[in-house]
């Protein structure tokens, strides 16, 4: 809150969606099916390493697009452009237009691959994958009505930072 100020998020604004619950719901009875018929398939350290790796990159990822674009940074697609609102594109957002996502992406992957749960691994890759390719032509139609030729610009040359989501 003191970084980006109060906002009104409501999980109608977060990620937390009906699919993405039964992609929750999924994990857990896919791990305790696998732990039980499959114990084995869970002691693949170097597999759970790899996962725990990406849930760590995805959280730095994501905490420095928070800090670097302060008030900018919510949860809330700003429909109004606001006097404070500024195009933030140093720091990570040099390299990724939406680090956050990009950081929630590869997150929500790695704590599959981290407990090892390929279906589920999948699962999510595909519920978070089309939430982003919905929401980021959205956020960026207003971006592109606030900071025009500015923002065209900034996308042309900094990728979305989610796969195959221009």
């Amino acid at each position: 809150m003191s970084i980006h100020g109060r906002s009104n998020v409501t999980c109608r604004d977060l990620l937390i969606s009906r699919n993405y619950l039964l992609a929750i719901i999924f994990s857990l009875v896919e791990y305790l099916i696998e732990i039980y018929f499959f114990p084995g398939v869970k002691e693949l350290w170097w597999i759970s390493n790899l996962g725990l790796a990406m849930v760590l990159i995805g959280e730095i990822i994501r905490m420095t697009a928070i800090v670097t674009a302060g008030q900018a940074f919510t949860h809330l697609i700003r429909v109004y452009h606001e006097e404070h609102h500024k195009l933030v594109t140093h720091g990570v957002y040099a390299y990724v237009r939406h680090p956050g996502y990009c950081g929630f992406f590869i997150w929500s992957i790695g704590t599959q691959i981290m407990i090892c749960n390929p279906v589920s691994m999948i699962g999510f890759a595909v519920v978070v994958w089309n939430f982003f390719a919905r929401r980021i032509p959205y956020e960026e139609f207003f971006l592109r009505q606030f900071f025009g030729s500015e923002y065209d610009e900034y996308a042309s040359r900094v990728p979305s930072g989610v796969p195959f989501v221009r």
